[in-house]
């Protein structure tokens, strides 16, 4: 029987929503709740972690009603690319730029399947760096140089 629920997919993803509003709740019980009109700095967290709860039982529930079992193995690249890639946007944007940081996400991201085709990700990465310099810097006037030392 649980050899049986840890082969279900949507069980573990049901289990992550979880635990990750579990975690939203907890973090922010130290902080202010406030009211409805006068929201404190816990109100947000706290209400969407309990959205998360409630998605996470709704998708649990789902699975073991499906019974759809995980049929592939586990893909080391796309379990440490993208959290790699977002270490490396955090580290690159103060020392190297915005668009060199951005660059590097995209493509240490799309690396992490397997459908990695380089033309398109340079496509790709063309368009939502070109996005993003319109929208977060001229736009929205993040104070991000595009290329450090220009």
């Amino acid at each position: 029987m649980v050899s049986r629920l840890l082969r279900i997919k949507d069980f573990w993803a049901g289990l992550m929503l979880i635990a990750f509003g579990a975690v939203a709740i907890i973090i922010s019980g130290n902080y202010g709740f406030g009211s409805a009109s006068r929201m404190g700095p816990g109100f947000f967290p706290t209400i969407l972690g309990g959205i998360l709860i409630v998605f996470g039982v709704c998708v649990t529930a789902m699975g073991l009603r499906s019974g759809e079992r995980v049929t592939q193995r586990l893909s080391y690249r796309s379990m440490l690319l993208p959290p790699l890639a977002l270490a490396l946007f955090g580290i690159l944007i103060d020392r190297a730029g915005f668009v060199p940081a951005l660059v590097v996400l995209i493509f240490v991201s799309a690396a992490s399947g397997k459908g990695f085709r380089f033309w398109e990700v340079l496509a790709l990465t063309v368009v939502l760096v070109a996005a993003s310099v319109v929208l977060f810097i001229w736009g929205l006037g993040l104070p991000y140089p595009l290329f450090k030392g220009f």
